[in-house]
C-alpha cells in the first residue's frame, strides 16, 4: 500500500499504525546480514493490535486486546539458509536475530533452489498500488459490548425453540507490514477487518441443533448489522430442527456458497508447488489437461478493490497479476513461490504465501434455481471432520444439511456422510451460483456435484 495512502480513516478513532519502526528493522536486519557475509537476504516485520468482544446469555464472557508484533529474517549464504525471528525491534535483538539465522544457514545442507524472488519478477512498479484494504475502525469496549448483545438478543428472541447461546462476538483488528530483501525492495502492507458473529442453540422434542451465522469487511460500515447476523443465526439453526438421517444413496449434491469454497481449497492445494516436487497430489502432470467441465473457469483477481484477498505483492515481494488457473474446465497453471518453482523449473506464479481472491465464474442460476432443478439431492450447509487425501483425491467429509425432493426442501439432514474421489467431483459439476459469498478469499457461489454417495443409514 502507498505509504500516502496510509491517513486515519474516517471509521476510526485514534492514532494509525506507525510502519515506521517496521521499515527501520527490517533495514537494520538486512544491513546487518551483510555485514555477517551473507550473498542474499529478506526481512518481513509486522505489527497488529485489535479488540474482541465475546458475550453470551446477556453477559460479557471475554474482552481481549491484542496487541503484537515480529521480525522474521531469512539469510542465504550461497545456497544454504537459515531463519530467525524475534518480537523486539531494539537494535541489539534485531542482530542477535540476524546472527542466529546466519548461524543456522551454515549448518544446512545446500539447495540450488534457494534464494530471493528473481529481481526482475519484484513488484517495484505496483508497491504504491492503493487497494484500500485499510478502514480501521477502533471501537470502545462498550461500542463492542453493545453490538455484541443486540446481535444476541435478535437470535434468541426470534423464536421460543431458540433456547440457548454459544454467544456473539465482535471484532476488530488492524496490521500493518513491512518486506525488505537485499535487492532493494520494500513493501508496506495495512489490511484491516472487522467482525460480527453469532452462534445459538435450538430444541425440539428434546432434540437440539445449533447454528452460526457471521459478517466480514473490511470497513465496519460494509458490516451486515447485529441485528441481522442475529437474525440469519437463528434462522439456520431453526432450519435444522428435526433433523434426521436418511439411506445410502446416490444423489446431486449442492454445496452451500459458504463450505463450497472448500472444495476450490482442496483443488489448490493439490496444484500447489510443495504437493507437486513432493509428488504428493492426485493431479500430478495434470498441467494441460481436462479437470472441470468446459464451463468452468478458475482465476485470481488478486487487485480488486477492497476486497479479502487482494494484495499487489506476494510474500517475497513478486509481482500479483490477474491470471486464469482453470479456463474451459482446463488446468493452465500450478500455485509456485519461488523454491517450488526452481524445484519444478518452472517460474513463480507470485504466490509465496498462498493464492489471492480466488475466484469461480458463477453462472446466472441463483441457489434457489439450483434446488428446483433437482427432483432428489442433498443441500450440504456443513462439512465436519476432515477426511481428504491430496495424493489419492479419495474424499469423505461428514455433512449436516437439507433434504431435497422435487425441486423444494423437505426435511433437514444429520449424521451422514458424503464420500468420493476429488477428480470425479470436479469434472461432475454441473452448475456455480450466482450467490456469491465475498467474506473470505476463495470467491465462489453454491456448487452442484452429480453423482455423489452419501452413506446414510
Amino acid at each position: 500500500m502507498s505509504k500516502k495512502s496510509q491517513a486515519m480513516d474516517s471509521d476510526s478513532t485514534g492514532a494509525a499504525l506507525d510502519d515506521a519502526p517496521l521499515a527501520e528493522a527490517v533495514q537494520a536486519a538486512l544491513a546487518e546480514a551483510s555485514r555477517q557475509g551473507a550473498s542474499a537476504a529478506e526481512a518481513a516485520a509486522s505489527l497488529g493490535q485489535g479488540l474482541s468482544v465475546n458475550v453470551r446469555m446477556g453477559e460479557v464472557e471475554t474482552v481481549e486486546h491484542t496487541r503484537d508484533r515480529g521480525l522474521v529474517v531469512s539469510v542465504y549464504f550461497g545456497q544454504c539458509t537459515g531463519s530467525a525471528s524475534t518480537s523486539d525491534y531494539a537494535p541489539a535483538a534485531v542482530r542477535e536475530a540476524v546472527l542466529a539465522a546466519c548461524s543456522i544457514a551454515r549448518y544446512t545442507q545446500e539447495d540450488s533452489c534457494h534464494g530471493l524472488a528473481d529481481p526482475e519478477r519484484l513488484a517495484t512498479d505496483a508497491v504504491d498500488l492503493d487497494l484500500d484494504l485499510y478502514h480501521p475502525w477502533r471501537p470502545s469496549v462498550d461500542e463492542a459490548r453493545d453490538l455484541a448483545l443486540v446481535c444476541e438478543d435478535k437470535a434468541l428472541s426470534a423464536d421460543a425453540r431458540i433456547d440457548n447461546s454459544e454467544g456473539a462476538s465482535v471484532d476488530a483488528h488492524e496490521g500493518c507490514e513491512v518486506y525488505g530483501n537485499t535487492h532493494g525492495f520494500i513493501g508496506y502492507t495495512r489490511k484491516s477487518r472487522q467482525g460480527i458473529s453469532c452462534s445459538v442453540i435450538g430444541t425440539e422434542n428434546g432434540a437440539m441443533q445449533r447454528d452460526y451465522w457471521y459478517s466480514a469487511a473490511r470497513r465496519f460500515g460494509e458490516l451486515d448489522s447485529a441485528a441481522e447476523v442475529g437474525e440469519q443465526a437463528a434462522a439456520r439453526t431453526l432450519r435444522r430442527l428435526g433433523s434426521r438421517r436418511i439411506p445410502t444413496c446416490q444423489v446431486p449434491v449442492i454445496y452451500e456458497a459458504p463450505v463450497a469454497s472448500s472444495l476450490l481449497s482442496h483443488f489448490i492445494g493439490a496444484v500447489s508447488g510443495g504437493a507437486l516436487y513432493r509428488k504428493a497430489t492426485f493431479l500430478l502432470d495434470h498441467l494441460g489437461k481436462q479437470v472441470f467441465p468446459e464451463f468452468v473457469r478458475i482465476h485470481e483477481q488478486p487487485l480488486l478493490i477492497g476486497a479479502m484477498g487482494s494484495s499487489s505483492f506476494d510474500n517475497e515481494g513478486v509481482a500479483t497479476a490477474p491470471r486464469d488457473i482453470v479456463s474451459d474446465g482446463v488446468l493452465r497453471s500450478y500455485v509456485l513461490g519461488s523454491y517450488s518453482a526452481r524445484r519444478l523449473e518452472m517460474e513463480t506464479t507470485g504466490n509465496a504465501g498462498g493464492v489471492h481472491n480466488l475466484t469461480i465464474d458463477s453462472g446466472e442460476q441463483d441457489l434457489e434455481a439450483l434446488i428446483k432443478g433437482i427432483e432428489k439431492g442433498l443441500l450440504v450447509t456443513e462439512l465436519i471432520g476432515f477426511g481428504v487425501n491430496t495424493v489419492t483425491g479419495d474424499y469423505s467429509r461428514g455433512v449436516s444439511g437439507l433434504w431435497i425432493e422435487n425441486g423444494e426442501i423437505v426435511h433437514p439432514v444429520e449424521e451422514v456422510t458424503v464420500a468420493g474421489n476429488l477428480k470425479d467431483i470436479f469434472s461432475n459439476i454441473v452448475a456455480v451460483a450466482n450467490d456469491v459469498d465475498p467474506r473470505r478469499n476463495i470467491r465462489c457461489g453454491s456448487i452442484r456435484v452429480d453423482g455423489l454417495t452419501i452413506a446414510g443409514e
